[in-house]
């Protein structure tokens, strides 16, 4: 297992850990240099984030700060009501698999979404098995594309507790499962994000990351889980304030061949997002060497 301890050359930060600083919002161009000044070498923006700055200017900038990415957030959100909303989704999914491409990314994420309407209170159907299915068409029409584009995709399963609103994807045997029936010859164009907030708790977890082997393995995300937890969405932890086995996990990872960046992935309302910026990314360079 790599030793972190001496420097945070393989640190990525998933710019959501600081799009709010000190309760404001902060545009991602910002983000970028801030990240520089610390010689934190690579980022994982979201699309949001980049269509404020703008693709092409957020693109220059990387270039010339030599920046790269851990990955691009992020595609998915398949099922819809009708077949006008799965064509919209799906063309979202192209224009995202552009985007990343143009960013230069390693592999864009998908969270893939559930029942359609859930995340806005209301429901369209509530057949999950359907919504499967359609993340299931939308990812195998996705991964033609991006073949073609050259972009790797990454499903992301989420914890259950996210399983009617954002991922019906809950385990990372659901993603492998769709991985091996979707790519059977494990070309490296589809794999998994593995993010330790969704998966900790996995009874079967150490198995799982085994059987994705590198090839499967195209994103690795930390944070911490707290106890009690505020919030289940938005309130995760700074690396070594939580109960999870960050070092036994990573090394899991990197006995099945993942040697990438560690991504550092918080969601924190009353906490991160009330800081500096500028604190949370001395706390994450300080925790990435002795917590992960």
């Amino acid at each position: 297992m790599r030793d972190f301890s001496g420097g945070h050359e393989w640190l990525s930060i998933n710019t959501a850990t600081i799009r709010k600083q000190s309760g404001a919002e902060v545009p991602l161009d910002r983000i970028i240099d801030q990240c520089a000044e610390r010689g934190i070498r690579a980022i994982s923006p979201w699309r949001d984030q980049v269509a404020g700055v703008g693709l092409d200017k957020v693109a220059a900038q990387l270039k010339a700060l030599d920046i790269r990415l851990s990955g691009y957030c992020r595609g998915g959100f398949y099922p819809a009501a009708d077949a006008a909303g799965l064509k919209t989704a799906l063309d979202d999914n192209y224009r995202a698999i552009d985007e990343a491409k143009t960013l230069d990314a390693p592999c864009l994420v998908l969270v893939v979404g559930s029942l359609p309407g859930a995340l806005q209170g209301k429901a369209a159907y509530t057949d999950i098995g359907r919504a499967r299915g359609e993340v299931r068409d939308g990812i195998a029409a996705s991964l033609e594309y991006a073949r073609k584009v050259g972009m790797p995709l990454a499903i992301e399963p989420l914890h259950p507790m996210q399983a009617a609103e954002r991922a019906c994807i809950n385990t990372l045997e659901q993603a492998l499962d769709l991985c091996d029936e979707l790519d059977a010859a494990r070309s490296g164009m589809l794999g998994v994000a593995l993010d330790i907030y969704h998966v900790w708790w996995d009874p079967k977890l150490q198995q799982q990351i085994e059987r994705a082997g590198h090839e499967r393995l195209l994103a690795y995300h930390v944070c911490d889980w707290l106890t009690p937890t505020r919030d289940l969405l938005n309130d995760r932890g700074m690396m070594g304030d939580g109960v999870v086995e960050l070092k036994k996990i990573r090394g899991w990872v990197e006995a099945a061949g993942y040697a990438g960046f560690s991504e550092v992935e918080i969601f924190s309302t009353q906490d991160w997002w009330q800081r500096s910026g500028d604190e949370t990314l001395d706390v994450c360079i300080e925790r990435h060497r002795s917590a992960v």
